[in-house]
């Protein structure tokens, strides 16, 4: 590790994931980023819709809300070639959307913008109900509206590719920066030795029993606890022909070494047992979380 950055080995793990709702993994082809993320990507879409999504669910944004804690981040998963829309995956939702509008209209009912997206993939299907004392035209506004998810013809549910998501901002914290690189090579190596003909982020596939999406990912906090390494299993995987324990969940692990990769592929995406000695958190399909 860099000197002057140790690995923190005392503090318990468990519940040190922070609650989120849904994570939003942009595809940026790159695999480090400034230490604000909405600092890069200029003049790229996949950095515009960073800033578009801080600008409209921020603070002080059209979509605030304290309640509604979406977790923003670049990926090195390969970017869309388009000035005017970016590539991204949706967990735990389970879902690639490769063309997504990042002009944010001032116009309250733009035809199919960021705003779009938003509304139809990342706001809450009900408020907190500590939020019933809103006027009912802002508790309509913070709301969902599946029905715009038809504006988005591409989107591709992932019901068989595990996703391995590893933080690699070394432009944030080089412990992260100097350990995923290595990690994100053994989760390949392991996971092709355990029949998955095509194991990384090259991009040409979005969901197949045979594929598992490998990526590096930006902040997720926790830098002290690195590894950290986030697995989340789709809801129609397998376990030996039975069920997943933990299909459509989201695991968060810490303090992951290369040494332990094989033991979370084993335990955690073949067999569904969560690997407790790594356990930081973890997040269900309706966006609840998970403790042990």
């Amino acid at each position: 590790m860099p000197e002057g950055l140790p690995i923190d080995f005392d503090q318990p793990l468990n519940g040190t994931m922070a609650a989120y709702t849904q994570q939003v993994v942009i595809c940026t082809g790159q695999r480090d980023w400034e230490s604000r993320i909405e600092d890069d990507g200029k003049g790229q879409s996949w950095g515009e819709l960073v800033r578009g999504l801080k600008k409209l669910m921020g603070r002080g944004g059209r979509y605030a809300d304290p309640f509604n804690n979406v977790l923003v981040s670049n990926s090195s998963f390969p970017s869309s070639s388009s000035t005017s829309t970016a590539s991204a995956f949706l967990f735990p939702g389970f879902k690639y959307i490769p063309s997504i509008s990042v002009n944010v209209s001032e116009e309250q009912n733009a035809q199919t913008d960021l705003a779009t997206f938003v509304q139809a993939f990342l706001l809450p299907e009900q408020l907190n109900p500590m939020q019933d004392s809103l006027p009912e035209s802002k508790r309509a506004k913070l709301t969902r509206k599946p029905e715009l998810e038809s504006s988005f013809p591409g989107a591709i549910d992932i019901q068989y590719s595990p996703v391995v998501l590893i933080c690699g901002h070394g432009g944030r914290d080089m412990r992260c920066g100097v350990m995923a690189p290595v990690l994100e090579k053994e989760f390949s190596r392991v996971l092709r030795a355990r029949g998955f003909s095509s194991a990384g982020g090259d991009g040409n596939t979005a969901d197949s029993p045979e594929h598992a999406h490998i990526g590096l990912i930006s902040h997720v906090g926790g830098h002290k606890y690195a590894g950290n390494v986030i697995v989340y299993i789709p809801p129609g995987m397998k376990a030996g022909g039975s069920p997943h324990p933990l299909a459509g969940k989201g695991i968060w692990y810490g303090r992951v070494e290369p040494k332990h990769v094989q033991g979370i592929i084993d335990e955690t995406i073949m067999s569904g047992r969560v690997v407790l000695d790594h356990f930081r958190g973890g997040i269900d399909r309706n966006g609840d979380i998970l403790r042990v």
